[in-house]
């Protein structure tokens, strides 16, 4: 009961404190690269772990539905406030899609897989509802390539997943979308701006299915 007390106080945290935290990154270009990626969305979209909706305002008029996935209550709360009139929020974890096969032209993820449960789990159900040909655009930040950078992520796990929410540093996410069914068919190394050097490596790109 404690441990599960203690989750829920940070969840409420880092919910109340997540568009604060993200300030100085965003105006330092995070905002710049989302907008490059969620511009790419087409037709019917998902936004899985969509957070407190930093996405929304980047969707193109080429976008004709849009349904964005929370499995945090509080988070969620705060998406719905933002979303209202503008897209549809469903409280549902990227492991378990509540929609059928093949529903979405447009699956997207960023700074989500570093918290899922299962990674793995997560890329088979966004290429279970995506169609044939239909895309996932990524934007999430992973382990480091620097040998030294890496050994601090694996240094910080335990505490930086209780104080970020389940958030895993050290995750070699690039790996997991290739051995997943998706096809990755672009990606860049980037760097999140005003970040911890050991949340900075960042992946931009996209997979097929």
């Amino acid at each position: 009961m404690p441990g599960r007390l203690y989750t829920a106080t940070m969840g409420r945290l880092v919910a109340a404190f997540y568009d604060r935290t993200m300030r100085q990154p965003q105006e330092a270009g995070l905002a710049a690269k989302r907008a490059a990626l969620v511009g790419r969305a087409r037709g019917a979209t998902l936004e899985v772990g969509a957070g407190t909706g930093l996405n929304l305002e980047h969707y193109p008029s080429a976008v004709t539905e849009l349904i964005l996935a929370e499995p945090g209550p509080h988070m969620g709360a705060r998406l719905a406030r933002r979303a209202t009139g503008r897209a549809e929020v469903v409280r549902a974890p990227a492991e378990r899609l509540p929609f059928p096969d093949a529903r979405f032209d447009t699956v997207v993820a960023t700074l989500v897989l570093c918290t899922v449960a299962d990674p793995a789990a997560a890329l088979a159900e966004m290429a279970r509802v995506l169609r044939p040909g239909g895309r996932l655009l990524f934007m999430e930040h992973v382990r480091a390539e620097d040998p030294g950078v890496a050994r601090r992520q694996d240094r910080v796990l335990p505490v930086w997943r209780f104080v970020a929410d389940g958030c895993h540093p050290n995750r070699d996410t690039l790996a997991a979308l290739e051995a997943s069914s998706l096809q990755v068919e672009d990606v860049s190394h980037e760097r999140l701006p005003k970040a911890p050097t050991f949340v900075r490596p960042l992946i931009v790109g996209s997979a097929t299915r």
